[in-house]
Parts: structure tokens; C-alpha cells; sequence
């Protein structure tokens, strides 16, 4: 009668486990929202448990079955043999289950991480944006258009390996069809951006570097004639004081 409530055991093992291969591990799923993702990385963690679980069942009938076979060795010995088939599929579930529950928590981790860098990159580019708002109607002064340029280029500065983190992620979750559709157009919106404010930045900088360098040029003219006038200045002023008439100078002093 134990032999039989062993096997009865053994077939009800087997037949769990392969409702649970039916149920966690032949199905298909799509993942087209970050809900249906999330939702399926939880699943996978509960039949991970469930599963681990069933070790305890397993031992214990490990246990019972080595204790019929020392009493009873010709019964014990197809038990035995049922018993290692279990075992293998058994190991072999754990071990399926255990990776695909790895794969999931990995391709979640990948999504929040684009989802960090994405964030990082639109707060620069509303930075960007900012600054390049900033370089609009500046005062005609010299001082106010280098400082603008400064902080212009100072942001244009930011280094690339955001977005090359943003491509490589997001690409990795679109060639394995993880949420591609909303990836693509998550992507595409923020390139599309990226590259606006990137020519228009850009241009803004030419622009300063143009209007500072007509500046400064002016300004080195204005300097340069207010040392002549101060120069004329004096020289007329000497004339005066020596009472020199204007028709005994050369033809420039009259």
C-alpha cells in the first residue's frame, strides 16, 4: 500500500510539473506595455517560489522511497527508477524557470534604465533649450555677449555617452520585441528634439562668435581713434598755448 501511494505520489509530481512547464514556460507572451512586462516579471518571481517550493515535497519523497527500497528492494527498485526521472525533470524545471525569471528582471532592469537616461538627457535638452533663449534680444554690450556664448557653449559641452546608452538600450529591447512600438517612438521623439536644439545651438554659437568678434573689432577702432583725437587734442592745445597762428602750421594743423 505505501508503494502504491508513493507512486500515486510520484505521477501527481510529474503532473504538476509539467502543467507548470505548460503554464510558465511554453506560453508566448508579447510584451507592448511596461504594465504587461512588469506584470510577467512578477508572475515569473512567483513561479520561481512556487516552484522552490516543491523541493521540500521532493526530498521527502526522496527519503521515503530509499526507505521502502532498503525494506523492500523489488519494490523499491521501479520507484527508484521513477523517482530519478522526477528528479531530473524536476532539477531541470528549477533551473528553466530560474532563467527565464533572470531574463525578465534583466530586460525590466534594461527599461527603467533607458528610462533614467532618457530623463537625464531631456533635462539637459530643456537646459539647452533655456540657454539658447537666453542668447535672444542680449544688450549691445560686450561683456553681456560673451557671457551668453560662455554659458552656451558650457552646456554644449555635455558629453555623449548618455545617448549612446540610449541607443544601445533601446535597440537591445526593440531587436528582442520588448515594447518596441513605444520605445520607437519614445526614441524618435527624443532624436527628432535632440537634433533640433543641437543645429539651433549650434547656430546661436556661430552667431555670438560672429557679433563678439565685429564687436571687439569696433571696439579696437573706437580705441584707437579716441588715441588719435587725444593726440590731435593735445597738439592743438599746445599751438593755443604758444599763441602760434593757424596760417604758420602745415596744411593738416590748420
Amino acid at each position: 500500500e505505501k508503494a502504491v501511494n508513493l507512486k500515486k505520489d510520484l505521477a501527481e509530481m510529474q503532473e504538476w510539473m509539467t502543467q507548470a512547464e505548460e503554464e510558465y514556460l511554453e506560453k508566448d507572451f508579447e510584451y507592448k506595455s511596461p504594465e504587461e512586462l512588469e506584470n510577467a516579471v512578477e508572475e515569473m518571481k512567483r513561479a520561481k517560489e512556487d516552484v522552490l517550493q516543491k523541493e521540500v515535497r521532493v526530498k521527502i519523497l526522496k527519503d521515503n522511497i530509499k526507505m521502502l527500497a532498503a525494506k523492500l528492494p523489488s519494490s523499491g527498485q521501479d520507484l527508484s527508477t521513477e523517482l530519478n526521472v522526477v528528479l531530473e525533470n524536476y532539477q531541470l524545471l528549477c533551473n528553466r524557470i530560474r532563467g527565464k525569471c533572470h531574463t525578465l528582471e534583466e530586460v525590466w532592469s534594461c527599461w527603467i534604465e533607458l528610462l533614467q537616461y532618457l530623463d537625464l538627457e531631456t533635462s539637459w535638452l530643456n537646459n539647452l533649450e533655456e540657454r539658447v533663449q537666453m542668447t535672444e534680444n542680449l544688450p549691445d554690450k560686450l561683456d553681456a555677449v560673451n557671457d551668453a556664448l560662455e554659458s552656451l557653449e558650457s552646456v554644449l559641452r555635455h558629453p555623449a555617452d548618455n545617448r549612446t546608452q540610449i541607443r544601445e538600450l533601446g535597440q537591445t529591447l526593440i531587436d528582442g520585441g520588448i515594447l518596441d512600438d513605444i520605445i520607437s517612438e519614445k526614441l524618435e521623439a527624443f532624436n527628432a528634439r535632440y537634433e533640433e536644439l543641437s543645429h539651433l545651438a549650434v547656430s546661436r554659437q556661430i552667431a555670438l562668435e560672429q557679433q563678439l568678434q565685429t564687436m571687439r573689432e569696433t571696439d579696437h577702432m573706437l580705441q584707437v581713434l579716441q588715441e588719435n583725437l587725444a593726440d590731435l587734442d593735445r597738439q592743438l592745445t599746445s599751438y593755443l598755448t604758444d599763441r602760434v597762428d593757424a596760417f604758420q602750421m602745415p596744411q593738416e594743423a590748420q
